[in-house]
């Protein structure tokens, strides 16, 4: 039966009290694979870890434990080793025959855990850094630059407001505490909408919502619901922090629709996967209007096109955004 155990104190006080501890250390300087066996029954008894007594508890009569050797030292396998167990209710044990066919077929079997574990880290590392689907992309091997497709996307852009006067009084880690705190609660909204966080950029995230023609009206909503919860939720965060005596921010955050270029782009030896388009230098001019017009969010006239409800959406007139040749109808969400 596969298991799964969540890391904390409890898990690193077993693992200290384990016989993989015991092997480990002993395991310094060999590459010979290191194995431990202790009769959990009978005269030559011997139960010195915590685990063997559950399991003679539980009836096991024998226990061996292996540490394999595997592959060079990495950060993700610092150890450079897999360790095994196995337990009997058998009267006599594990024979010689049990004992050779383990010792046999454990280092074939390490290699291909290795070869998985490694493939997962790799696969989650990607998520991590560069999102869910530009890291699937990227693992599985679409890393050629100019490999772009061209996708309809709701996009997303946010921006600390004060930022500048917020990391010019508070110290650094004070300051990258609150960057935690404010794009995790932006993250936390966007999540459930299977929105993409694109990246960061320093006080600021870029994230879409790609979408087919006929989920066109659908996605529009949707979005617009992740930024309501996206503002309440910082309204909260903010709250906790200010009794904690901790500083706040607040967010300005703009909502644009349109056709984006999504693949790699960049130098022989540094690509980003990212969107590129008119688009993308858009939302970003409609963002800089929320501080002078006093929203927290802002809306394009492409995507308030889209909206089934208009009430949701107020409308502020024409105005002209930076680099963008004319006017453009602004729409602030209503919270």
């Amino acid at each position: 039966m596969r298991r799964a155990r969540e890391r904390g104190h409890t898990y690193e006080q077993d693992l200290r009290d384990s016989p993989y501890s015991y092997l480990r250390d002993a395991a310094h300087g060999q590459d010979r694979p290191l194995r431990l066996r202790r009769r959990l029954a009978g005269d030559g008894a011997k139960r010195d870890f915590p685990v063997l007594e559950e399991l003679a508890m539980a009836g096991a009569t024998d226990y061996v434990a292996e540490l394999i050797p595997v592959g060079m030292v990495t950060e993700a396998f610092p150890d450079n080793a897999i360790g095994f167990s196995f337990a009997t209710d058998h009267a006599g044990g594990f024979d010689e025959d049990d004992l050779r066919l383990i010792s046999a077929v454990l280092p074939a079997v390490s290699l291909a855990i290795m070869s998985d574990a490694e493939h997962t880290i790799a696969g989650g590392l990607l998520a991590a850094y560069l999102g869910s689907d530009v890291g699937r992309r990227v693992h599985g091997g679409v890393v050629e630059r100019g490999s772009v497709e061209s996708i309809r996307a709701v996009l997303w852009y946010a921006d600390i407001r004060g930022f500048t006067q917020i990391a010019d009084t508070a110290p650094g880690p004070v300051l990258i505490e609150m960057l935690d705190d404010v794009f995790e609660t932006l993250a936390a909204a966007l999540r459930p909408y299977n929105a993409q966080v694109l990246k960061f950029l320093g006080d600021g995230m870029l994230a879409s919502f790609p979408f087919a023609d006929e989920a066109r009206a659908q996605t529009c909503g949707r979005a617009l619901d992740a930024a309501a919860e996206a503002m309440h939720g910082l309204e909260r965060l903010n709250a906790g922090r200010e009794r904690l005596g901790k500083p706040t921010a607040g967010v300005d955050l703009a909502l644009h629709l349109g056709e984006v270029l999504y693949g790699n782009v960049g130098a022989v030896d540094r690509l980003d996967f990212t969107v590129i388009g008119p688009a993308v230098n858009e939302v970003a001019r409609i963002e800089t209007l929320c501080e002078p017009l006093g929203r927290k969010v802002l809306v394009s006239a492409a995507l308030a096109a889209a909206i089934t409800d208009k009430t949701r959406l107020e409308p502020l007139g024409a105005h002209v955004l930076r680099g963008v040749r004319e006017t453009k109808e602004i729409f602030a969400l209503r919270l």
